[in-house]
């Protein structure tokens, strides 16, 4: 069966890409590069033995995506072509609203017209925005986001859910992903996040840091009321998560029901602070992390972990792999990697 990959050269779809091949499918990757590098595609085709099939094109074009339908024979969707930094949203929310919302419109159109109908739908625990009570479960009330990311992957649920539920389109079958932090790498180092320019995550941020790469790594607020006094984040595996991809996506196949929407949080179940997660750092790789404390940034909740209870049940996943894991694949992936520019 081949999956169409959008995004699929970025740090969560190129390790997504290898959980497909490896669980049998055929990863057909779309990606224009604006916010990816090529050398990732080397690094899967290390991994899996051969060069994977790359368009390298925007998901705005309905007759780019529709002669790509066509001549590959896709049956399903993975959805990752957007942008997705809460700081950047906030000072570009044009970009963001017509990169991620105008892309899945499209790819939607396109699945329609084309007799396509199971797609993955990479959203976010954003949607919960500022939650009441924790862990967040998929009953969790979807809050006003407190960014323009988070309020595009809260409008592109709802579109979904619409399209869906719509009588003309009743052949649709969608899971979306809510999941939390991603970090990590693949174990063979070959495939990681290398994010373009400066990176708007903390652990890309962090390893480079620790590199000597950039200069201090900023801590946004440590006034904040948990413990510590900065944000607590679920911090999950890239591979952890790309194979929850692969759950859902044999979900979707195992059903017969011509219509299906339905959200599954994906993260650990575990809370872990900003300053936590660089402390873990500095122990398990066994160097120092520069870093100071600067304002809070605009956007950032107080903290969101996941019940991920739904997921075990409906998908028969867990996270398996610990934050040491983590930490330890994302600095040997930097030590692997050259500098960027």
């Amino acid at each position: 069966m081949k999956v169409l990959v959008t995004g699929g050269a970025g740090f969560i779809g190129s390790h997504t890409v290898v959980a497909l091949y490896e669980a049998g499918f055929e990863p057909i990757i779309v990606d224009d590069f604006s916010n990816s590098d090529p050398q990732i595609i080397e690094g899967i085709t290390a991994i899996i033995g051969k060069k994977p099939t790359v368009y390298q094109e925007n998901c705005h074009s309905m007759d780019v995506l529709k002669s790509i339908f066509e001549k590959e024979q896709i049956e399903g969707v993975i959805h990752f072509a957007a942008f997705k930094a809460v700081g950047e949203s906030m000072q570009k929310p044009l970009e963001y609203y017509d990169n991620n919302l105008g892309s899945l419109i499209v790819l939607l159109k396109c699945m329609l017209e084309c007799g396509v109908k199971n797609l993955i739908f990479s959203s976010s625990c954003t949607v919960y925005g500022e939650p009441d009570a924790l862990p967040v479960t998929e009953q969790t009330p979807v809050k006003p986001a407190n960014s323009v990311y988070g309020n595009t992957q809260q409008i592109g649920e709802e579109i979904l859910s619409d399209t869906v539920r719509s009588l003309e389109h009743q052949s649709l079958k969608v899971l979306s992903l809510r999941y939390f932090n991603p970090v990590g790498a693949h174990p063979s180092a070959l495939i990681g996040e290398l994010p373009r320019g400066v990176p708007n995550n903390l652990v890309p941020f962090m390893t480079q840091a620790a590199a000597g790469i950039r200069g201090a790594l900023t801590i946004f607020g440590d006034d904040y009321p948990t413990p510590d006094g900065t944000c607590i984040r679920d911090y999950i595996h890239v591979m952890d998560l790309a194979e929850a991809h692969v759950a859902g996506f044999r979900y979707l196949m195992s059903h017969e029901s011509p219509a299906i929407y339905d959200v599954v949080n994906v993260g650990t179940g575990s809370g872990v602070s900003v300053l936590e997660l660089l402390q873990s750092f500095e122990r398990i790789n066994g160097l120092p992390v520069p870093y100071k404390i600067g304002p809070r940034r605009e956007g950032d909740v107080v903290a969101v972990y996941a019940d991920a209870s739904k997921a075990e049940k409906m998908l028969c996943w867990k996270a398996l792999r610990s934050i040491e894991d983590g930490l330890r694949d994302a600095w040997n992936w930097q030590k692997n990697t050259s500098k960027p520019e």
